[in-house]
């Protein structure tokens, strides 16, 4: 068995934010690491992921998925190498993703971690479009608001981590005309030139629902909504009769700064919109079969992805921070050892 390291590093919750989250809410501590039990594993954590909906359980208050505490480590998806094991079914070498991110090292419960393929694709695929980032965009598409050939589907946040994804996944499916919202010039071309949308909106540059009516004059079949807020109300008032709205995500609200006025739900009524949330958890069970299809798309060039990655556990709250205020083009990682 490969020797044991005695300590490691890991981010903690040092405070609460009110707001929107400083430096200050995180702090780096290394700590002694627990000896191995029967049936557990230390993993060498190589890629951590960082993700909107972490800013959620930063605050005490009760929600889908328990808060962080302060004073301990934070989680969320990683990926990494086991370097010792007391688990028979997963040996030495095998990499392996789990939860147990914002740390260098993790001792998990064989259960709690599951095995992957790097000859499939780049490990750190595993946490964008073959993780729960491209399985949010999939199960979004095909079943929260299901894509039906010749759609015109709008979708925000368009050149970030689901989006990216996604844009190109309603493409596949069939879409007819697929629109796509993101902050800044550079983002927005990145969105024609690269993710094969038909138009890009800059939200940054105001008029956002004269913006969208130039890009879909006849409204829109499909809104995939990672954004909330005015977003969320302008594909209302867009949506043509029985449109279908994926409510994965509200970043706008995330820092409860400011609360922007929702939707018009009676016009959503007399449209017979539907609006519908999803949790990716939910589509756990359908996870192999859609890395499955990714993993084809991936190699085919149906599926293009991005990364912006920072380098080393200390820089885990930047990124964080900046996820939350759009800095990302793609997936947003941070690169460990």
């Amino acid at each position: 068995m490969t020797t044991q390291p005695v300590t490691t590093r890991e981010i903690q919750l040092a405070a609460r934010p009110t707001g929107v989250p400083t430096a200050d809410n995180f702090a780096l501590v290394e700590r002694e690491l627990p000896k191995l039990a029967g049936g557990q594993i230390l993993v060498r954590n190589t890629w951590m992921s960082v993700d909107p909906y972490m800013r959620g359980r930063m605050d005490d208050r009760p929600s889908y998925i328990p808060p962080f505490q302060l004073g301990a480590a934070l989680e969320g998806a990683a990926i990494g190498d086991v370097i010792a094991s007391r688990a028979s079914e997963i040996p030495v070498g095998t990499t392996v993703s789990h939860f147990a991110g914002w740390r260098e090292h993790a001792v998990l419960d064989a259960a709690t971690a599951t095995p992957v393929d790097p000859a499939l694709a780049a490990p750190q695929h595993y946490l964008g479009a073959l993780g729960t980032t491209g399985l949010t965009a999939y199960a979004a598409l095909t079943d929260v608001a299901p894509v039906r050939p010749g759609d015109t589907v709008f979708i925000s946040a368009a050149a970030g981590a689901v989006g990216s994804v996604a844009g190109q996944i309603a493409r596949a499916l069939g879409a007819g005309r697929v629109i796509g919202s993101a902050g800044g010039p550079a983002k927005t071309q990145l969105l024609l030139e690269e993710f094969g949308y038909d138009a890009a909106i800059d939200h940054r540059a105001g008029d956002l629902a004269g913006q969208l009516a130039t890009a879909a004059p006849e409204g829109i079949d499909i809104y995939l909504d990672s954004v909330g807020g005015e977003h969320l109300r302008v594909a209302v008032q867009a949506m043509r009769q029985q449109g279908r709205i994926a409510m994965v995500g509200a970043i706008s609200g995330y820092n409860g700064s400011t609360v922007e006025p929702g939707p018009d739900l009676y016009h959503a009524a007399t449209k017979e919109v539907t609006l519908r949330g999803m949790l990716v958890n939910s589509y756990f069970p359908s996870f192999g079969d859609y890395i499955g299809k990714a993993a084809a798309w991936l190699a085919d060039g149906t599926l293009r992805t991005r990364e912006t990655v920072y380098d080393g556990l200390d820089q885990a709250p930047a990124a964080f921070l900046g996820v939350l205020s759009g800095a990302n083009t793609g997936k947003m990682l941070v690169r460990l050892h």
